[in-house]
């Protein structure tokens, strides 16, 4: 079974693998399975959803899918959870385990990820970065 294969099934039955609904134990869930392989299974996802959004950010994976999960929300980070409904929390679930198997179909796909980093690089070079980030 490969990561996408996996997700897929998480996604489908989130209780099985311990997802109560809350948005901040399905970034632990994959926090701790990205360490379980040394960073491999996210590394290139915040880049990946910067270059999905068109715009720079300092913001990590985590902030930059609440943001588009919960986008009437004026907050940034963490503090867009304050006040949160728990149908909410679970949509911006839904969504994270979305973009996460959208982005492992890139991921997967060498051609695709060159292209994504060389869309991520074009970004910082056009706000005034050296690409180097």
């Amino acid at each position: 079974m490969n990561d996408r294969q996996y997700f897929e099934g998480v996604r489908a039955r989130p209780g099985l693998y311990g997802f109560n609904g809350s948005y901040k134990s399905a970034v632990m869930f994959l926090v701790g399975f990205d360490e379980g392989r040394s960073g491999g299974l996210l590394r290139g996802f915040t880049e990946w959803l910067v270059v999905r959004k068109g715009e720079c950010s300092g913001f990590g994976w985590q902030a930059l899918v609440l943001d588009e999960a919960l986008p009437g929300v004026d907050s940034w980070g963490w503090n867009k959870l304050d006040g949160s409904t728990s149908e909410q929390e679970r949509e911006a679930v839904d969504l994270l385990l979305s973009l996460l198997l959208e982005f492992l179909a890139v991921r997967d796909d060498v051609p695709a990820l060159a292209h994504m980093y060389a869309q991520y690089s074009a970004l910082h070079a056009g706000a005034g970065g050296s690409g180097q980030e």
